[in-house]
């Protein structure tokens, strides 16, 4: 039996843009095809950076916009306004848990140790067995090897335990997200 509709992801990403241009790139295109699957966006609300572009991207092709913004963050992120959904949250242990409500999968565009913190919590989640909703790493230009290097060492030493192995699919380029999660979504 089919559960309900996959319909929303999280994206975790930088609050700035980084120097490699092909990281907005992602951004953007990432935002542009959930935009034209009709698939919505929640994200950490801030108008700066890749968080900006990929929900100024989802906007500017007809896609639904969520934010979740703490109100200590509202100016530091140049909050959007014109987004479809705002919610103000008080931290961010509120705003992380509300886009993890909020969604129906996950995915990690390059970002600093905020994005990090969110993609590693919902690997955590997801190995303990919380959640079986999916993840995406999106490699953008490599930005990620060092982590995956790192989880798989983890693997090598059995800090990630057989039986307790971490969930996660690994893309190179932004377009093949979607695809990814409809097929995931078609399975529920």
């Amino acid at each position: 039996m089919k559960s309900r509709k996959m319909k929303r992801l999280c994206v975790y990403c930088g609050s700035g843009p980084g120097r490699d241009p092909r990281f907005i790139e992602a951004a953007v295109t990432l935002g542009r095809a959930m935009a034209e699957a009709g698939i919505g966006l929640v994200y950490g609300g801030g108008g700066n950076g890749l968080m900006g572009a990929v929900a100024k991207a989802t906007m500017d092709h007809g896609g639904h916009v969520t934010g979740v913004i703490p109100e200590a963050l509202v100016y530091l992120e140049n909050a959007l306004t014109n987004i479809n959904e705002r919610h103000l949250v008080h931290d961010l242990h509120e705003r992380k848990m509300l886009m993890y409500k909020l969604s129906d999968g996950f995915v990690a565009l390059p970002g600093g140790l905020g994005t990090l913190e969110e993609l590693v919590e919902q690997l955590t989640w997801s190995q303990l067995g919380h959640h079986t909703k999916p993840i995406y790493i999106v490699n953008t230009a490599g930005y990620w090897d060092l982590l995956l290097q790192t989880f798989s060492r983890m693997s090598d030493e059995l800090f990630i335990r057989p039986g307790l192995e971490v969930a996660y699919d690994v893309v190179e380029e932004a377009s093949s997200v979607i695809p990814a999660f409809l097929q995931r979504a078609a399975q529920y």
